[in-house]
């Protein structure tokens, strides 16, 4: 399942599963309020709505009418190559040479047969994918999360992932490029390419009564099977684990 795929499950989760893990949840399990900062959150989410609904989201719509699925699909299959010797480092770095050495197979399969990455040929190989970053690292290695915290242009986070996304950036190959106009170009085609595949969660968003919750609680979900590798120790996880084995999102 691609990322874009895996957040409309998890926005699918959050909203059918009634946000399971909400407030009210957390503090009957004793975990600490993950939301202390809500009003500045629920502030930077309408901000982002805005600059969304003005600008990424014509041009998703713009760039999804104009440019073949194949050609997508294929900018999307570059794009996640490129970010796949930080999966590898951080894979080894939390003490899974199993995923490490999946990456980086995956990424050489990629770049020599895939023609640089455009064409996914790892994965009718077999070899799964992950996508680890730093701070999925340091949780690993029990380092606190913190709050939720929800960022101007990127989103949704907690405070550990804010604080590494810096870290996160310079791992991957294209911060060295010495293009640094071609470089800036292809961060905005990846973004506009990614609105474009999450274009879909748009409809679950919709019939939320509440977008931001809905939105929290996606981000927590999908934060919480990522760190323990699709098996959260949560109880309340369980309906997104069941309702991942029954889904299969393609892209368009």
């Amino acid at each position: 399942m691609t990322r874009a795929g895996y957040l409309i499950v998890a926005l699918s989760a959050a909203l059918i599963g009634g946000c399971a893990t909400s407030r009210e949840a957390a503090e009957a399990s004793g975990r600490v309020d993950y939301d202390p900062i809500e009003p500045f959150n629920r502030t930077m989410y309408g901000v982002n709505d805005t600059i969304d609904r003005y600008t990424l989201r014509p041009l998703a719509k713009g760039y999804r009418n104009v440019v073949p699925s194949p050609v997508r699909r294929s900018i999307g299959n570059f794009s996640d190559n490129l970010l796949t010797p930080r999966s590898a480092l951080n894979g080894f770095l939390q003490g899974r040479p199993d995923k490490g050495l999946s990456d980086i197979s995956r990424f050489v399969m990629n770049t020599v047969f895939g023609i640089g990455g455009l064409f996914d040929v790892a994965s009718y190989a077999g070899l799964e994918e992950y996508d680890e970053t730093f701070s999925q690292t340091l949780a690993v290695w029990g380092v606190p999360e913190g709050p939720y915290v929800y960022l101007p242009i990127f989103g949704p986070n907690s405070l550990l992932d804010a604080l590494t996304l810096p870290i996160d950036s310079y791992s991957e190959p294209l911060a060295y490029y010495d293009d640094d106009t071609a470089r800036q170009w292809f961060y905005i085609v990846r973004a506009i390419n990614l609105r474009a595949r999450l274009l879909a969660a748009e409809g679950i968003l919709d019939d939320s009564a509440d977008p931001y919750i809905t939105v929290r609680e996606a981000y927590l979900q999908n934060r919480a099977f990522q760190i323990h590798d699709g098996d959260p120790p949560v109880e309340e996880d369980e309906f997104l684990n069941e309702f991942l084995e029954e889904s299969d999102f393609e892209e368009e």
